[in-house]
């Protein structure tokens, strides 16, 4: 069965870091789209905008929509996502921070 005649699932990994230097912007965005989620229960809402507050990771979390990142792209169809948000040490120069080192000598044959 050749590519075009079945369904492939393909998994996209994306790990970006972000520096927040506006807090508080950032928390007000993230109650304006707390506020407006209709289908949010309320008691959940309250939850929501604590944690918002609290923690900017939190507030991220509730901006970010991985469908934003898929949603012109022809010929596919998202099945699941899931994301996560962590405020992190970041130092530019450390190692662990080359994300072009992550994937050396694992072989990939889906690249071109």
């Amino acid at each position: 069965m050749s590519t075009s005649e079945s369904t492939r699932y393909v998994r996209l990994r994306v790990d970006v870091v972000l520096e927040i230097d506006a807090p508080a912007e950032l928390t007000e965005a993230a109650e304006a789209k707390i506020d407006a989620d209709e289908f949010m229960p309320e008691e959940e809402r309250v939850q929501a905008r604590e944690a918002a507050r609290e923690d900017s990771a939190e507030a991220l979390a509730y901006l970010v929509e991985p469908f934003d990142l898929i949603r012109d792209v022809p010929g596919i169809e998202m099945v699941q996502a899931s994301w996560s948000t962590e405020e992190v040490d970041y130092d530019p120069d450390a190692l662990e921070w080359d994300l072009g080192e992550e994937n050396e000598g694992e072989e990939d044959d889906d690249r071109p």
